[in-house]
Order: structure tokens, then sequence, then C-alpha cells
């Protein structure tokens, strides 16, 4: 049964270790191969201690697990664009561990991080997704997020790809 809680200094390894394989299973093929063959767990870990560390609460980390293993991660907090009087939030980042796709993992998470970022007294809630990833874009159309009309172009190794900005109403 998969649950979802606050995640704790313990879970880092873990939460780089699902980051790093989630984004090589949701971008072969949309990424550059050497871009993704670059990512190291060990690194983002490292990273990840030091922004814990520093206490950063205008994030939230939340952790699916099963049991004691961790399963997915979601981070959230305020929208990064342009002021909103802050009723605008921003899932910054959502990935299962490849093998419990299709699982229910996602949509706890997905449960989770709209339920925070309503307590948080977020009104609406952004995400940036890539153009070419039609099983997140499927995803997140099924949680009831859509297109809000806005896009941008993301540097991976000098190739440019196409981000698509998805909302959704949290009231």
């Amino acid at each position: 049964m998969t649950e979802v809680r606050a995640m704790a200094r313990e879970d880092i390894d873990a939460v780089s270790a699902v980051r790093v394989s989630g984004w090589r299973a949701a971008y072969a093929g949309i990424v550059p191969q050497p871009y993704l063959d670059a990512m190291d767990a060990e690194a983002d870990a490292e990273r990840r201690r030091g922004w814990f560390d520093a206490g950063n609460g205008r994030v939230d980390n939340l952790v699916a697990s099963d049991g004691d293993e961790v399963t997915g991660w979601a981070a959230l907090g305020p929208y990064r664009g342009e002021q909103d009087g802050g009723e605008v939030g921003e899932l910054y980042a959502i990935y299962v561990r490849p093998d419990r796709i299709g699982r229910g993992d996602g949509r706890a998470l997905m449960n989770a991080v709209r339920a925070r970022a309503a307590e948080r007294g977020f009104r609406r809630l952004r995400l940036w997704v890539l153009a070419d990833n039609a099983p997140a874009l499927r995803f997140y159309e099924r949680a009831g997020f859509g297109p809000d009309g806005t896009d941008q172009i993301e540097m991976y190794d000098d190739v440019p790809l196409k981000e698509l900005r998805y909302a959704a109403d949290l009231d």
C-alpha cells in the first residue's frame, strides 16, 4: 500500500535514485542521451543534502513509500514565474521509480501535492512538462491539469526542447 509523507533526511539517497532513474526512463528518446548518462544519483544526493540542511521552508518535499521503501518523490512550492500575490503554486517535480509506474504511486503523490498546495493557500497549481513526453501529458491531464497556452524552450546539451505550462485550479 502506497503512503505519502514528508521527506526526511534519511530519504535523500533514495529520492536521488528515484529522480535519476525517473529522468532516464521518462526522457529517453527526448532529452539527449549524453545528458541522461551524465546524471549521477550520488552527486544529486549531495546537493539535495545541502538544500535539505539549509532548511528551505518554501519547498515541500513529499515521498511515496511502500513500507520502508521510497517509491516516488514530489516537490512543490510557490510559482517561480510572474508575481501572483502568492496564490499560485508550482509542482517542481514528480517522479516515480520506473518499476512502480502504473501502481498508483504517482496518483497518491499527486493527490498529496494538491492537498498540500491547498493547505498552503494556493488557489492554482502550475507545472512545466516537456511537450514530447506523451505519458506525462496524459498523467497530468488525468489529474485535472491542462495546457494554459504558455510555453518555453529549455536547453539540454545545446538541444532546444519545448516545455508546456500546465495548470489546475485547486478550488
